[in-house]
């Protein structure tokens, strides 16, 4: 059985979005979603749950190299947990630990010149987060 994801990237700024299939194990990165302090503008999630009709939404969550848990953590399960509680959809959160990085690295092969203001990172990383989670749970 083919599934259809949605992956956040969880920031205070802006939300990374990335949509995918299992079938291929590959996401396109979306338009990020602006946040204040953390808080989506939770009509334009809606809006991308009822477009993409996914069967699961991974939200990346950011551990510390030893596994503990950050206040950023913290913040990420109450996101993850809005988004299921507001829509009734599966949630999974995934290690996004080495994802920021990674997703700089990727944008940085794309000719980033390091100033991410105009171009952020954040649905390379969500891109990155639901293809990991395709490799786990393919």
């Amino acid at each position: 059985m083919t599934l259809t994801a949605i992956a956040f990237d969880y920031g205070v700024k802006n939300i990374g979005v990335a949509a995918g299939q299992s079938l291929t194990q590959t996401a396109s990165e979306l338009n990020p979603i602006p946040a204040r302090d953390g808080t989506p503008d939770w009509d334009q999630i809606e809006q991308l749950l009822k477009e993409w009709r996914p069967d699961v939404v991974i939200v990346g969550l950011p551990l510390n190299m030893d596994d503990s848990e950050s206040e950023f953590s913290v913040r990420t399960r109450k996101f993850a947990n809005r988004v299921h509680g507001r829509f009734g959809v599966k949630v999974e959160l995934m290690d996004e630990r080495l994802s920021t990085r990674d997703a700089k690295d990727a944008a940085q092969k794309r000719g980033h010149k390091g100033n991410y203001g105009k171009n952020p990172i954040d649905s390379i990383a969500a891109r990155l987060i639901l293809e990991s989670w395709f490799a786990v749970h393919g």
